[in-house]
């Protein structure tokens, strides 16, 4: 029997390689031909910084410098390099050194390894917080909208699932506004502490850069755009990413929150609000014609485990035996980009949702009625112990009638009408008055008021549009 062996071109594993999650400019700034010009970069701002010190001739240091692209030192070299020595940053050195002819003697002159790797890693996370920081801008600007959009537009609060007090969908959406808010100053915070790169050397002493060690190490960082750290070991201290994947989990959850709240309103029974659905093309189920199911927002709660999983980790890795060791290197080559990429993935498709969201205010009257007016309980307590009542006898009154509109006999309000001791309190104007969800907003408008000028203001002195 003879068996022919079948040549196949290699295929993506992971769904963030076959491009399903994840923007194109995010995949692009982790993919590996990014990655070594990361690298190379580093190399060539070294070389220059040695130049503008007197440590290499200008001449080789430009060389270097012209050299250090993926152009130059393609990434099929640098692989076939690595399979020999077994060693990336050494390959690297290799190729570029390689390319550079004779002044490739002065490529990586002092720096170890982790200088290179991590100072690329800054460059990396750089580029994917500015973008994130982007997409976080593009969703706060969509809730503005949404914000003053619906201010007006009452609805049925929910406490444990249950109908609790009206609101507007304003205000909800101010929640989430001042959430994002908040995300966006956090990671803005944070990026001073992870945007850093380091050129210290073996163990963190300098030793190998000589006495212009400290200046090399600012040129390069001013040069690449980075921040100098005030010391470390080998390598950079992992408690500055353990901090960023905290902050990414930490928003990929308030995503996930907005997403479980649009599921819930698209329930066939509550059908307040619903995510973008194409009426002529898209399918809901293979079997059930009829359905329009919440896919975007139950994959953004998906995904939005994953990053949360991946948290855990990058704590891990902030443990390493002495000056250095390997332990969080594998680690960080999948949690830091998938981290970036899927949450590139939640934020583009909220934006996306939420921009494009179906409110039904038809259905939020009809469901705000569904108590019967006891929604206004609260009201009627409130307003009867202002009128003289004692609290625990309103509390008691308002629970009875409560009891009997959920049995279905009458309306809260007509129960309340015909009940003497309110009506010894309380005309039926005044009455009906009380039981107006609209009169039982409290500071609703003066709360969207405060989020959305807040909003506003904090856009301004991020040079964005308010």
């Amino acid at each position: 029997m003879i068996c022919l062996s079948v040549v196949r071109r290699p295929v993506a594993i992971l769904p963030i390689d076959s491009g399903r999650y994840g923007s194109p400019e995010m995949r692009r700034v982790f993919d590996e031909e990014n990655r070594l010009q990361c690298m190379l970069d580093v190399e060539a701002a070294l070389a220059r910084a040695q130049a503008k010190v007197g440590d290499i001739p200008s001449s080789d240091a430009e060389t270097i410098s012209k050299k250090a692209s993926t152009e130059n030192v393609p990434l099929k070299r640098v692989r076939q390099i690595e399979a020999r020595t077994k060693h990336e940053t050494a390959a690297v050195v290799a190729a570029l050194a390689e390319a550079c002819d004779r002044s490739g003697r002065y490529v990586h002159l002092g720096p170890t390894s982790s200088d290179i790797l991590d100072t690329a890693t800054a460059l990396q996370v750089k580029e994917a917080l500015q973008l994130t920081l982007r997409r976080l801008n593009q969703l706060e600007r969509t809730l503005l909208r949404l914000t003053e959009n619906y201010q007006d537009t009452i609805c049925v609060g929910r406490t444990h699932g249950q109908h609790a007090l009206p609101i507007t969908l304003g205000l909800k959406f101010a929640v989430w506004l001042r959430e994002i808010s908040r995300h966006i100053s956090r990671l803005r915070e944070c990026e001073s502490r992870v945007v850093v790169g380091k050129l210290t050397g073996a163990v963190g002493t300098m030793a190998g850069f000589g006495d212009h060690a400290l200046e090399i190490q600012r040129l390069v960082m001013k040069d690449l755009g980075l921040r100098v750290p005030e010391v470390t070991t080998q390598i950079l201290q992992r408690d500055r990413y353990a901090e960023l994947m905290c902050g990414l989990a930490n928003l990929a959850s308030s995503i996930d929150k907005f997403s479980t709240e649009i599921r819930n309103l698209q329930r066939t029974e509550i059908d307040e609000a619903r995510e973008p659905f194409d009426l002529e093309t898209q399918i809901g189920s293979s079997t059930m014609p009829h359905k329009m199911n919440p896919r975007i927002s139950e994959n953004i709660s998906s995904i939005a485990r994953v990053v949360r999983s991946l948290v855990q980790p990058s704590l891990e890795s902030v443990v390493t035996w002495h000056e250095r060791d390997l332990t969080q290197s594998a680690a960080e080559r999948f949690t830091i980009p998938e981290a970036f990429i899927l949450t590139d993935h939640i934020l583009t498709r909220m934006n996306y949702v939420l921009s494009n969201l179906r409110v039904s205010s038809d259905r939020m009257t009809r469901n705000l009625g569904l108590t019967g007016g006891a929604e206004l309980s609260e009201a009627l307590v409130n307003t009867l112990v202002k009128k003289g009542m004692e609290r625990p006898k309103a509390f008691k009154l308002a629970r009875a009638l409560s009891i009997k509109t959920a049995k279905r006999q009458k309306s809260f309000q007509d129960l309340a009408k015909q009940d003497p001791k309110v009506a010894e309190l309380l005309s039926k104007k005044e009455l009906e008055s009380v039981l107006d969800p609209r009169k039982y907003l409290g500071k609703t408008k003066a709360l969207i008021h405060l989020a959305v000028s807040t909003t506003r203001r904090e856009r301004r002195l991020r040079g964005l549009s308010s």
